[in-house]
């Protein structure tokens, strides 16, 4: 019998309900006040909901809340990074009494859960801003995202009662009883995750297949939630992930599940996130590559590993941190500065401005950064955006 990583905290967390419990308890949200709630709160309340954020059983309380903001943990001491948070407005709050239960109802008008409300209370968001993304510049993504959310954070348990629709993306979505069930299935004792945001370039595909020299099987991982409005679109990254896969890749040592997550750009902090939710999906092993869920300057390019690595064994999970990969002329092979001796004009490097704006134009970027089959779908999906 295949013995896997325990989750985070130790059980893995189910907050949704049986078919039978649900019926009666939809009935029930019909009649209770409703928060609406956002698309990147829906893709909390699923996470806390399917286990992913083990050992979450709701939105963070007060406690809980500063002591991931000052400390990286949870009240209980438990390494934790990001606040998992529901806000309101100061006006809303009032509507929402302590020791009520409330449906939480998306924009598209479904209740995904309900919420036993159990605290309410202010946020720091000039404390939040600085000690999670490192910065209160409101040009940061994640930043503004926290200063457009109200002010008051209810928190609270939930009962997930409806998962979202992921569309497309369906026959990839597993939940994380079910992706360690598929790995006992097929045998894997070691598994490293990836997360992505972006195609599968010739770096990232070096480091995964380094990785896979070391474990059984890799998850691939990409993050299909909210992104940048700049960021490559959800649909055109799955299938560039479907085409290298199919063809560059072992079938039965790789498998591809969406991680239904917004992306919050925290750097450093996010890293430790990641590393929590694939443990949870039952990952032994993570990458964390060059400026790992980095956006703009804002954190320098290795800091997410010498971050991550004080808390490696308190994860309990092998963190694997890879240098910045590159194709050399000279070796004629991928390589990095641990591997490679020659001078960097030997090497192709290319700007992910330089390569959008290749793909816009109908070229492929050389084969030695990008397989043609992945540049051929960017380009495709380039031309629909």
């Amino acid at each position: 019998m295949t013995q896997l990583i325990a989750a985070h905290g130790g059980e893995l967390v189910n907050r949704e309900l049986a078919a039978n419990e649900r019926e009666q308890a939809l009935k029930e949200a019909a009649s209770l006040k409703v928060l609406e709630v956002n698309d990147w709160e829906v893709s909390d309340i699923e996470l806390i909901g399917i286990g992913g954020f083990s050992p979450l059983t709701g939105f963070m309380g007060k406690e809980d809340y500063e002591n991931v903001v000052r400390q990286t943990r949870l009240a209980d001491g438990t390494v934790w990074s990001i606040p998992i948070t529901l806000s309101v407005t100061k006006e809303e709050a009032d509507k929402y009494p302590i020791g009520e239960t409330i449906a939480l109802k998306g924009a598209d008008g479904m209740i995904y859960a309900t919420l036993n409300v159990e605290e309410k209370f202010e946020a720091n968001k000039e404390e939040e801003a600085k000690n999670v993304y490192g910065t209160t510049d409101k040009e940061h993504p994640g930043v503004k995202k926290l200063f457009d959310r109200g002010d008051i954070y209810i928190g609270g348990p939930i009962t997930l009662l409806n998962r979202p629709s992921h569309g497309e993306f369906e026959k990839f979505y597993m939940d994380p009883a079910e992706t360690r069930q598929m790995f006992k299935d097929l045998g894997w004792k070691t598994i490293v995750g990836f997360q992505t945001r972006n195609p599968v370039h010739r770096a990232h595909e070096h480091i995964q297949k380094t990785a896979l020299e070391a474990v059984d099987g890799l998850l691939l991982n990409p993050l299909v939630g909210e992104t940048k409005s700049d960021d490559i679109p959800a649909d055109v990254r799955m299938e560039s992930y479907q085409v290298i896969l199919d063809n560059y890749y072992v079938d039965e040592r790789v498998r591809l599940v969406i991680y239904p997550a917004a992306m919050r750009y925290a750097g450093p902090k996010e890293a430790i996130l990641h590393a929590i939710v694939r443990k949870n999906f039952g990952c032994t092993h993570f990458i964390v590559g060059r400026d790992h869920a980095g956006v703009g300057d804002y954190y320098g390019t290795y800091d997410a590993q010498r971050f991550i690595e004080q808390f490696e064994d308190e994860l309990g999970m092998t963190i694997f941190k890879f240098e910045h990969a590159f194709y050399c002329t000279v070796c004629e092979n991928m390589a990095s500065a641990k591997t490679c001796p020659h001078d960097k004009e030997n090497h192709v490097h290319l700007s992910g401005t330089k390569v959008r704006e290749l793909l816009r134009n109908g070229e492929r970027p050389p084969k030695e950064f990008s397989r043609p089959e992945v540049a051929d779908v960017l380009i495709k999906g380039m031309k629909q955006v």
